[in-house]
């Protein structure tokens, strides 16, 4: 008996109410939402913050995934970053004063994931070209810079944290 595989997101076919020119980043993180679910099933917890070739810690990976889409999200909607924000980026790495479990991260992220979505489904094509500030320095970007850039760098960051996890189980 063969088990077929279902194909990836973008192969699924269009997102009921995400703008067409937002599909693709749509996919892109429901895809990395599904990946980092499945390579991060069983997990264990005491490897969470440990570094490889002094390489970031799946626990940074996890939080920086989470913090970077919510802060370009709201970069995307013209907005500033709280202090909430700001405290969150500067314990980015750091396994705090609490327990964070891997249980903990993984929520985060898919929360994070389908608040992204959430929003991406609320953006009117016609504003994708706008100028958004970025940082305290508000560099250039896009409405659409920021969107692609959060897909792109999701993807990137999951990439490094699958190699990561893979190389810390095989130890």
């Amino acid at each position: 008996m063969s088990t077929q595989k279902i194909p990836e997101v973008w192969l699924r076919g269009p997102l009921d109410d995400v703008p067409s020119l937002l599909q693709p980043v749509a996919h892109a993180l429901l895809q990395a939402r599904e990946e980092l679910n499945e390579l991060m099933i069983d997990f264990p917890g005491k490897l969470l913050w440990k570094k490889l070739a002094g390489m970031a810690s799946p626990g940074f990976h996890l939080q920086h995934l989470t913090g970077v889409l919510n802060r370009l999200f709201t970069y995307a909607k013209g907005e500033g970053l709280s202090a909430a924000q700001l405290n969150y980026l500067a314990a980015e790495g750091e396994p705090g004063e609490h327990e964070i479990t891997v249980v903990d991260l993984i929520k985060a992220f898919n929360t994070q994931v389908d608040d992204a979505i959430d929003q991406l489904k609320a953006t009117d094509e016609a504003i994708l070209t706008e100028w958004r500030g970025v940082g305290r320095g508000q560099l250039p970007s896009t409405v659409i810079g920021l969107y692609t850039h959060s897909a792109e760098h999701t993807m990137r960051h999951l990439g490094q944290l699958l190699v990561t996890v893979k190389v810390l189980k095989q130890q």
